[in-house]
């Protein structure tokens, strides 16, 4: 029997990976080396195996997607939206809280974004699935950072050629005033801005394959939001379809317990933990 197989990539970029050096570009105006912003440790050899997994399943796939974590820099995740109540800047990594912002002990640069930030903060903790997070800036739209993996690009772009097809990309982020893990919905969705709401066509067309499997960056954040919500909203509600490929996705550092609580949750509700050589037997069984 022949069954349609999707495979999901959710923000495989290279801010999230831990690339060593002759994978790195040169920033022609300062002479370096450009550095991945949000470095996954493990990423690199996950979309390494990732890139492999797609030239092996060959027509096996009928359809790529690529989520694209794409932000603007400024940014009410990244520092340079941020000061202290001092007027200092704010470190990456700093949670910050509504309740810390009306104590003054940060507030936005731009005084006049204040009350906007803090009903955002309000509607992110009521919401209750994450604290808002200064991360460094990452994945700026036009940036090296923003750029897929050189293997899985390679890799999918050979799957492009060869079934003469276009893998799908879809941005997810550039609102720069909620937070957007999930590439089928933002954190709080802004009621001026169609793309920060319920994807609800990229989840009924996903929900088209028999299976889809999903692999990405990091499974703590963007990997676990995106799949939380596609189980939520997945019209078939066969949770059964969806396939984890968990050697080809990682954890932010910190955040490991995270993402083992979700993969154990999503396999209790009927998906399926996999590796890239279990895939590869799967797609290869269904052609």
């Amino acid at each position: 029997m022949n069954s349609r197989s999707t495979l999901l990539i959710i923000d495989p970029q290279n801010d999230f990976c831990d690339l060593p050096e002759g994978w790195r570009a040169t920033d022609p105006l300062r002479g370096a080396t450009a550095a991945p912003a949000l470095p996954v440790p493990g990423a690199h050899a996950d979309m390494l195996r990732l890139a492999a997994l797609i030239d092996a399943a060959g027509d096996a796939l009928d359809r790529i997607v690529v989520t694209l974590d794409s932000h603007q820099r400024v940014d009410i995740a990244h520092p340079t939206f941020w000061q202290t109540g001092e007027g200092r800047g704010v470190n990456p990594f700093t949670p910050i809280t509504a309740t810390q912002v009306r104590a003054g002990a940060y507030r936005p640069r731009d005084a006049a974004a204040l009350p906007r930030t803090l009903a955002y903060l309000d509607a992110l903790e009521q919401a209750g699935r994450y604290t808002l997070m200064v991360w460094p800036v990452h994945c700026e739209i036009g940036s090296w950072g923003h750029n897929v993996h050189a293997a899985v690009k390679a890799a999918y772009n050979r799957w492009e050629e060869r079934r003469l097809a276009v893998v799908q990309k879809v941005t997810k982020g550039e609102n720069p005033w909620t937070e957007h893990y999930s590439a089928m919905q933002a954190e709080v969705p802004d009621p001026s801005d169609a793309d920060t709401q319920l994807n609800t066509a990229l989840i009924a067309s996903l929900d088209q394959a028999d299976r889809i499997v999903i692999a990405g960056e990091a499974s703590s954040h963007c990997v676990k939001a995106t799949v939380e919500h596609l189980a939520q909203h997945l019209p078939s509600r066969r949770l059964d379809k969806l396939v984890l490929v968990t050697d080809a996705m990682s954890p932010v550092s910190g955040f490991e317990a995270q993402a083992q609580a979700f993969l154990a949750d999503l396999q209790r509700q009927g998906a399926r933990l996999a590796t890239c050589a279990d895939v590869l037997s799967l797609l290869q069984a269904d052609a």
